[in-house]
């Protein structure tokens, strides 16, 4: 009896909404489960019911990351509203329903937030021995403040992240790309009003970059003048701050960066790793007239390249294996002296003064 009676009101609420009879009765039949519909139900009603175990079973949720949120727990019975947005630090699971993130990053994740954290590390590096000029004594120091200021900055974003207070994070699993744009899967069922299920399905591996960068600046406007001012004496006064000026350039650069390519940025990352840093590694010791072991021998800096290449050539070369079989992955690493074993030996081959020396005799 009761069933009938919330069958009926379906029905009239219907009716004044202008909605199809089915639709109210389907959601009200989702909400009140205990209603189950028996032939004497379908002949008190004023429409066919045939339809209805068949259109109950279709998901409730259009779109690829629309959910229903939990609104009511107590033992057993659990509540859900309306399909929608899921929450910060949730995504739908396969049934249509908002889970929170409770797994642990896996060591890719890992190895993603440390490309990441380290390209303004990089690049603040770069700007400071390409303005600190050859004789100034001060680029050390802001070599280690640049250190000093990443370093704590991650420290500090590890901690203010979920849970807070811990250097560990919560995270939901990437499953696909996808999951980086979410804003662009809002589904349109009549394809006039648009369903905004747009959340972080990646959490928090698209926002904890922005907080880290946030943090660095932060801390570099903190305490880079400083240290500038104080040690900086053998560079004029216009030259003294222009790697505080590249950073204020670059930090909004990688910010939107991180922000339209930061799911490509995800899958690419160790290939870029590994281009880059042999890329970087030819263009150095060309530069440097380096053609034999004596040459890197000869200035430490150049041997400090030298193995800050090698360990980005191990960063990449573990992040595209995952090291998911140890045994054979590691040794992969093996390869790390390679590139520059290569340029040693064959550097003396494409000595342009013996190419033109040798043109010159009609070799």
């Amino acid at each position: 009896m009761l069933c009938s009676l919330w069958m009926f009101l379906a029905y009239a609420e219907s009716l004044l909404l202008q909605r199809p009879p089915f639709v109210t009765l389907v959601r009200s039949l989702n909400f009140n489960e205990k209603c189950k519909i028996t032939p004497s139900i379908k002949k008190t009603m004023p429409f066919p019911l045939d339809f209805i175990e068949a259109v109950d079973i279709q998901p409730a949720c259009l779109g690829l990351y629309c959910g229903k949120t939990l609104l009511f727990k107590n033992g057993s019975t659990e509540i859900y509203g309306e399909c929608g947005v899921c929450p910060r630090g949730q995504r739908t699971n396969a049934q249509k329903y908002c889970q929170p993130c409770t797994e642990s990053p896996e060591l890719y994740d890992w190895l993603y937030l440390g490309f990441m954290a380290m390209l303004p590390l990089v690049l603040h590096w770069f700007f400071i021995e390409w303005y600190s000029g050859k004789k100034s004594s001060s680029a050390l120091f802001q070599h280690i403040t640049a250190l000093f200021e990443c370093s704590m900055a991650a420290i500090i974003t590890l901690l203010v992240s979920d849970p807070v207070g811990v250097l560990y994070i919560r995270s939901c699993r990437v499953l696909m790309l996808s999951d980086w744009y979410t804003m662009l899967y809002n589904p349109s069922p009549d394809y006039v009003t648009t369903v905004h299920c747009t959340h972080e399905a990646v959490y928090p591996l698209y926002t904890i970059v922005f907080i880290y960068y946030a943090f660095c600046l932060v801390l570099m406007m903190l305490l880079r003048p400083l240290l500038v001012k104080k040690i900086a004496c053998g560079l004029g006064k216009s030259d003294r701050f222009k790697s505080i000026y590249a950073a204020l350039y670059f930090f909004p650069i990688l910010t939107v960066l991180q922000a339209v390519g930061g799911g490509l940025l995800y899958y690419a990352f160790p290939y870029i790793i590994l281009v880059l840093s042999l890329v970087t590694l030819a263009v150095y010791m060309s530069a440097s007239e380096i053609e034999n072991c004596y040459d890197l021998l000869v200035r430490k800096k150049r041997l400090i390249v030298l193995f800050s290449h090698w360990l980005l050539h191990a960063y990449g070369i573990i992040s595209i294996s995952r090291v998911d079989k140890l045994e054979q992955d590691l040794p992969l690493l093996a390869l790390v002296p390679t590139p520059a074993l290569f340029y040693l030996f064959t550097a003396k081959f494409t000595e342009p003064s013996r190419i033109l020396s040798e043109g010159a005799n009609g070799h």
